[in-house]
């Protein structure tokens, strides 16, 4: 909203601060971070009116958290989606497709989990929508998204599969990419959701990848950086960095009450928004394949989950003393802090390999 000031720039000449993305982005940033300490308080108080016993706990998982996270709320993620609402509409262009569709899939999930923590606290029950109606509502979203960057990437890239580190590959997925793009932001959603298990866990790993993404995403659209890095070039992406950036200001204001001991939980709230996020970020910008790379911690949850699921299911045994994986180690006697930090440092570790795929070509 506030890029259309620049309309005045011929008389106030500082204006034209406003056309400057980065600047903007600096904006976006302080706006979601501030709306996060501001708000913070006054949310988790409400939260803890309206849900007596807080966030249901399972009874199979690990037996520490009944008695270490029991009452404390969930939908602490209103908090994050509401500061990167805030901060998105205040600085980012109105007229850019890219920037609108990673906002309404954000939504949407958003509004998904809100429906299951709400379910949940409700009923005093860790159950909340069904699996297969928030699995049928995500891939609607998600299709929606696929079709939305199909008629708006160039012709050249329209239902496009772009590979890393190979200059100039692209495979070409025909109608497969609605269901491709279905994939992508579907499971990014529900790899954030079972990451989210410890206090502070998944909301460092998502600011991480955001971080990642916005900045692939500035890149590819400038036609200079594209033609330097031999990247393949997608007009408006530049734009999605101010959404990242409000995403990581509103993701530090939210850690401030996460922190361990969690004042508040995000929940599927702002788990599968988030996930959803990066998801349509990295549709936007053609790079689904790295953010499996960026956000491979995400991946390895995942694949604890279906490895743990499938091989109890051949053999009656268990790979793992625990999945998600971060409960695993639980398991093994890491404490909480150790298990995040440590997690922290493999998704840094793996966001640095991922921009590395931007210089090997």
């Amino acid at each position: 909203m506030l890029y259309w000031l620049t309309d005045y720039s011929d008389i106030w000449g500082w204006l034209n601060l406003f056309r400057y993305i980065t600047f903007r982005a600096g904006g976006a940033f302080f706006t979601a971070l501030i709306f996060g300490f501001v708000f913070g308080k006054p949310l988790i108080n409400l939260l803890k009116r309206r849900q007596s016993n807080g966030q249901p706990i399972r009874a199979d998982g690990p037996e520490s958290h009944i008695l270490d996270k029991a009452g404390t709320p969930t939908m602490g993620g209103v908090l994050i989606l509401g500061a990167v609402l805030v901060a998105t509409l205040l600085w980012a262009r109105w007229d850019n497709p890219y920037v609108w569709m990673v906002v309404l899939v954000t939504l949407g999930f958003g509004l998904i989990g809100f429906a299951d923590d709400y379910a949940k606290v409700s009923r005093n029950n860790a159950k909340g929508v069904p699996g297969k109606v928030r699995l049928a509502l995500g891939i609607l979203i998600a299709l929606g998204a696929g079709w939305w960057v199909a008629i708006h990437h160039p012709e050249a890239l329209s239902g496009q599969l772009a590979l890393p580190v190979f200059k100039d590959t692209l495979i070409n997925l025909g109608w497969f990419y609605l269901p491709f793009a279905a994939l992508v932001i579907v499971g990014a959603a529900n790899s954030v959701n079972l990451t989210d298990g410890l206090d502070g866990l998944a909301i460092m790993p998502v600011m991480i990848a955001a971080g990642t993404l916005g900045a692939i995403a500035y890149a590819v659209g400038r036609v200079d950086f594209t033609e330097y890095l031999g990247l393949h070039y997608v007009p408006g992406t530049g734009e999605i960095l101010i959404f990242t950036a409000g995403l990581i200001g509103g993701g530090l204001g939210f850690l401030w009450y996460n922190a361990p001991p969690a004042a508040v939980f995000m929940g599927d709230t702002g788990s599968l928004a988030l996930g959803g996020a990066l998801g349509a970020i990295a549709l936007a910008i053609k790079h689904e394949i790295v953010l499996a790379i960026v956000g491979g911690l995400f991946v390895v949850e995942t694949l604890s989950v279906i490895i743990q699921v499938l091989y109890f299911k051949r053999t009656g045994k268990r790979v793992f003393l625990m999945a998600p994986i971060h409960h695993h180690f639980e398991k093994r006697g890491w404490s909480e802090p150790q298990i995040v930090i440590r997690f922290w440092i493999i998704s840094l570790v793996l966001a640095l390999v991922g921009l590395a795929t931007l210089k090997i070509r």
